[in-house]
Formats: C-alpha cells, structure tokens, sequence
C-alpha cells in the first residue's frame, strides 16, 4: 500500500534531516567501542551483523537480487568505498588518537571534492549558488571546531601524528568516490540486497586486512561496547546508509553530500549532550553559518544535467 501523495512528499522532505542526524551519530558510536577491540575487527563485525539482518528482511519482502553479475559487483565495489574505505579510515584514525571532532570536520570536506567531480563524471553542472553554498558550509565547519584546528602551536598534534591524518583523509576519498560511484553505477539496485553485496564485501575487506595487519581480535564484551555495536548496525549501517542511498538516488550528487557539512555541528552537539563537551560562541555562529550554506547549496533549482555534447 502506497503512501498518499502528501505524505510521501512530506517523507522525502524530512529525510535529510534524519539522514544528518543519524549520521551524526556514527563518530559517538565509535567512542563507545573503539576502547574495547581493534578498529578493524570492530567493522569486520559490524559488518557482519548487518548483513545477517539483512538477508529475512530480502526473504520476508522477496526484494530483487541484482540482474546481472555486472550491477553486483558494482553493488560490492561501492561497499568497498562507502563502507570499507570511508569506515575503516575514520576508525583507524580514530583509534590512532585523531579527535572524533577533527575526524569528522576531515571527513566534511567531502562536498567540495563532490561538488569539482560531479561536473565531468555525472554530467552535473554546479551552479554559482551552490559553490557559495558549499564554501559557506565549509567556513562554517572550520568554525565549529575551529579550536581543534588552532590549539597551542606546540601541540598541534598532541595525541596523534601523520598516519590519524592519512587515515581521516583515506576515509574522505573513500566516502566521496562512493558517492560517484553509487550515483553512477547504482541506480537500478535495490537497496536491500545491494546492502547485501556493499557490506559483504567491506566485511571480506576488514576480515583480510585483519589478517594482514595482526591486529589482536580481542573484544571486551562490556554493555558500553555491546550497545555501542548495537547502534552501530542498526541505526548506522541500516538506518543511516539506506537513508544515505535513498538521497543519493533522489538527488544530484553535490547536493547529497553538501549535508555532511552539518555533521560535525550535529555531533558537537550530540557530544554536548552525551559527553558534556561544551560549546563556545565560535563554535554556535559556525552552526548557524554551516546551516545557511547547506541551505544555499541545497536550494531548488540550482543544479542542471549537462546536455550530452556540452
């Protein structure tokens, strides 16, 4: 049964918020776990999780496999990015000591490196507006957590070196090839048993580069990890990411991601809340900044589909 045309709309309207809001989540998520196994063997796990409840779901609703092997391994190909690249950077740098703050303001870079792709590999023309917007957004980001970026000149890197960065600037390519890729390759694949191939490959993925690295599979069963693995499957890898390919599909590429611009916001926020982290007035005119240039960026009308041969 359909929904009625109203609320349909109102449904896809209220998606990139629950998108942001969930996605937000994901680096507080890796604050509970990450204390108590590997980075590496922690997304192994997830992974697996996921796609074990994945498969009753394909079952209960006989969702469509894949129509050919081509459009599978498109499906694994961008698991690989999305959630092998993307996850595993963050983690490990944040594993590495890399501030989940600074982590996710690396990771928020990733409109700018879709809004200059788009153009010759979707055929997507970013309009004047939106580049304001996006350079908005990013000003507004560098605001919030401005202090993370210009602590004491000694202490630049305090806790972490080189190789947390390398790994936060892996996961932002990863997540901005994905991206491309999922808008490209992807659009005739349903969602639930894409998930299906995406996640089973990134677990192959975690599962060989666990056996590479040595990494001690270890996990200290506490509540605080279990929940934390809890939200990571269910509300992450399920909620957030099918959210994630629902506005992928919907929209051009550069509007999607310009909404990681409020992620770090909202996780500052989160982490406010949770952690009592607090805010200072920088860091709340950087929201409001970072809200009005998503808006610019994400405003109707303002990306076209270049005509072939333009």
């Amino acid at each position: 049964m359909s929904l009625p045309v109203p609320s349909r709309s109102a449904l896809i309207a209220a998606l990139p918020a629950m998108f942001v809001l969930l996605w937000s989540t994901g680096f507080i998520g890796a604050r509970f776990v990450l204390p108590h196994a590997q980075p590496l063997t922690v997304l192994g796990l997830r992974f697996a999780i996921t796609v074990l409840l994945f498969l009753p779901v394909i079952w209960w609703s006989r969702a469509p496999w894949p129509a050919t092997p081509i459009l599978a391994g498109h499906a694994a190909v961008t698991g690989l990015l999305l959630h092998g690249a993307y996850l595993g950077g963050v983690f490990v740098g944040i594993a590495w000591g890399m501030p989940a703050g600074l982590a996710s303001l690396i990771v928020g870079l990733q409109p700018l490196l879709i809004a200059v792709a788009a153009g010759p590999l979707l055929g997507e023309r970013v309009s004047a507006r939106q580049w304001a917007g996006l350079g908005l957004g990013l000003v507004g980001v560098v605001m919030v957590l401005g202090e993370k970026l210009a602590p004491a000149g000694a202490t630049l890197f305090e806790g972490f070196g080189w190789p947390a960065v390398a790994a936060c600037l892996f996961a932002l390519v990863g997540i901005s090839a994905g991206t491309l890729y999922q808008k490209r390759f992807c659009g005739g694949l349903d969602a639930r048993t894409g998930a299906v191939f995406q996640f089973g490959a990134a677990m192959v993925l975690m599962a060989l580069m666990v056996w590479l690295t040595g990494e001690d599979t270890t996990i200290d069963w506490t509540p605080g990890f279990i929940f934390g693995l809890a939200w990571l499957v269910v509300v992450l890898s399920v909620g957030a990411v099918t959210l994630l390919m629902a506005l992928i599909r919907l929209g051009e590429a550069a509007r999607v991601a310009s909404l990681f611009y409020l992620v770090p916001p909202v996780t500052a926020l989160i982490a406010w809340a949770l952690f009592d982290e607090k805010l200072g007035g920088l860091a709340l005119a950087g929201m409001a900044v970072a809200v009005a240039g998503v808006a610019m960026a994400t405003g109707g009308g303002t990306v076209t589909r270049k005509q072939p041969g333009a």
